[in-house]
């Protein structure tokens, strides 16, 4: 059977690591394979590629007006459209200081636009779009560009996005730029206008002075608790880390990539992690109008069938949605999964019930194994810090870190609490030194708060698995640690196909209890009969044994959906565990009373 990607047998770097034991019970990891040298800012990847395969695609978005309904543009256009645009905001004289905010989702326009802020040595900064398109609370999103104070806003259209910008606009002089309808907002510019530039030495010289310690990017944490931190990701940040990925990855750099992406750029995965791997290694970036949601997830479908990528990144909410329509429809199966040579899920943990359905579908359709593989990482770390680089069979595994990466596991609370050094991994909060001194020990690794574990104590090299959140942790009155976030992985898979994700309780209490968000094809069945399988799933856990604080001994379905509003899921569609357990303590009350399911 052939285990090669791309026909290539040396398309993976193998497995290898070295430890070092320290004191008191922890280690740090690390590759032996040395960190090359990588690329100066992000803007040479694109210099590089529209001078040697000016003709290939680079970007396409959905567009019927267009030849074959795709908008696409190549490596020489993009390179044009970026000087144009780079031009365009020298123009206007922006404060280099100030960053450029972008608030829509993923766009031609929008990818353009970041490219040539940061072809300037300028910063850029994409909002999450939930934060206008999904509430009608002008309070966070003004919060936001308080503290961001743009030296520009752009969004696709003022119909959703017109509202929170006039709001906050109002007395200051800061340009608006819209692709569309830009007439309808008094004052606003149409993103046409930046384009009608010719480009002038000015710019060359802009890009020729960046270093790479200058930042490139802003990028916002969840901010579920308050006004989300802003964390500066510099051009050696990213840079460093698609080079890492590429040493990890050999066959990156020998088979361009061809994506379907709906992940958002406002979030390092789909932003940092795949549009630069794209761009890095001159692949092809089709932009998925699509998202794991009711009413959406057919545009994803549909796209790809059409584009068939080569390669598929998600998050497991995603693959948990496409997978109805791929065992219901052995062609469509045949079309996504013929061409692709490996899934990628990251974001949150995946149930080993969906990579065991998955694994049934590309049976059916194809003679070869599909790679499974995933990393780990986070917005401060550029993102990825680990990587598995060879094949698996479960689910589970982060792989091992990264060439140039630093991992320090270390005891705590009765988890090996994960720290990162290295230089792919952030230097600042912005304006936030107190914050930023807290982020990291007295060694200079940074502090991420997720734990893990090794696969097997006695051979490191089979890699780390993800151990859940060291503050999601709790105790039951009797003293016993519940590791949530390995108690939620099994919960969902004991719940498949019914759960779309659980919240894990039983905070001082003697008992854990689990809510459940339901799949639309639990939602569909009658109550009684969904009752019957929640339970069904509680006595199988009940079966494997774990004691208290691996068994779950009540459920409760939860009919309203995860709000984005109250923080309580984010839009790359992972639960906040705190935020639902604070917004819903009337249902974790009714989950430990009469209402609350029982085996």
């Amino acid at each position: 059977m052939d285990l090669t990607l791309f026909g290539d047998a040396a398309a993976l770097a193998p497995p290898r690591v070295v430890r070092e034991d320290l004191p008191g019970g922890g280690f740090i990891l690390r590759s032996p394979e040395a960190l090359q040298p990588f690329a100066r800012c992000i803007g040479d990847w694109l210099e590089h590629w529209a001078a040697t395969t000016p003709d290939a695609l680079f970007l396409a978005e959905r567009d019927p007006g267009a030849a074959g309904g795709w908008r696409q543009l190549t490596y020489r256009q993009t390179r044009d459209a970026v000087g144009r645009i780079a031009q365009a905001q020298l123009d206007l004289n922006l404060p280099a200081d100030k960053p450029v905010v972008i608030l829509s989702d993923n766009s031609v326009d929008h990818a353009l636009l970041i490219l040539a802020t940061m072809h300037l040595g300028r910063v850029v900064c994409t909002v999450s779009s939930a934060y206008c398109r999904m509430t009608k609370d002008f309070a966070k999103i003004h919060a936001i560009l308080d503290a961001l104070d743009p030296a520009l806003v752009y969004a696709s259209e003022p119909g959703v996005y017109g509202p929170h910008v006039r709001a906050w606009e109002q007395g200051r002089s800061v340009p608006v730029v819209f692709s569309q309808n830009a007439a309808a907002f008094d004052g606003a510019q149409s993103f046409a206008e930046l384009l009608d530039r010719n480009e002038s030495p000015a710019v060359v010289a802009a890009f020729a002075a960046i270093r790479p310690e200058w930042p490139a990017k802003y990028l916002l944490t969840s901010g579920s608790t308050g006004v989300p931190k802003v964390v500066v990701n510099s051009h050696r940040m990213l840079c460093a880390n698609q080079q890492q990925i590429a040493q990890a990855w050999p066959f990156l750099t020998r088979q361009p990539l061809r994506l379907l992406d709906w992940l958002p750029w406002s979030h390092t995965f789909g932003g940092n992690h795949n549009f630069h791997m794209v761009l890095s290694h001159g692949g092809s970036l089709f932009v998925d109008e699509g998202r794991p949601a009711p009413g959406l997830i057919e545009k994803t479908v549909a796209n790809l069938r059409e584009v068939r990528p080569n390669f598929h990144f998600n998050v497991p909410r995603g693959f948990d949605m496409l997978l109805p329509y791929l065992e219901a429809d052995e062609a469509l199966a045949r079309d996504v999964l013929g061409g692709l040579e490996g899934v990628f899920y990251a974001g949150a943990a995946l149930p080993q019930s969906l990579w065991s359905r998955l694994e049934a579908v590309v049976a059916q359709v194809r003679d070869r194994p599909l790679w499974f593989t995933s990393s780990w990482g986070a917005t401060e770390t550029a993102p990825a810090v680990t990587s598995v680089h060879w094949r698996i069979d479960r689910a589970g595994c982060i792989g091992l870190p990264l060439p140039g990466i630093d991992l320090k596991l270390i005891p705590n609370g009765g988890k090996l609490e994960i720290r990162v050094r290295g230089p792919s991994v952030f230097s600042e909060y912005r304006h936030a030194p107190e914050v930023t001194a807290k982020a990291f020990d007295e060694d200079g690794y940074y502090c991420i708060g997720d734990a893990a574990k090794l696969v097997d104590d006695t051979r490191p090299e089979r890699g780390v698995v993800f151990d859940g959140r060291v503050a999601e942790d709790f105790k039951l009155l009797s003293g016993t640690w519940v590791s949530v976030g390995t108690l939620r992985i099994r919960a969902v898979t004991a719940l498949a196909p019914h759960a779309a994700d659980v919240v894990i309780t039983g905070h001082e209490r003697e008992e854990i209890g689990l809510l459940v968000f339901p799949t639309p094809q639990a939602k569909a069945l009658p109550r009684a009969e969904l009752e019957v399988h929640l339970r069904a799933g509680l006595k199988a856990m009940k079966a494997e044994g774990g004691g208290s604080s691996q068994t779950p001994v009540c459920a409760l379905v939860l009919d309203e959906p995860p709000s984005v509003d109250a923080g309580e899921i984010t839009d790359k569609g992972y639960l906040n565990q705190r935020a639902v357990l604070t917004r819903r303590a009337d249902a974790v009350a009714a989950l430990h009373g009469p209402q609350g399911l029982r085996a």
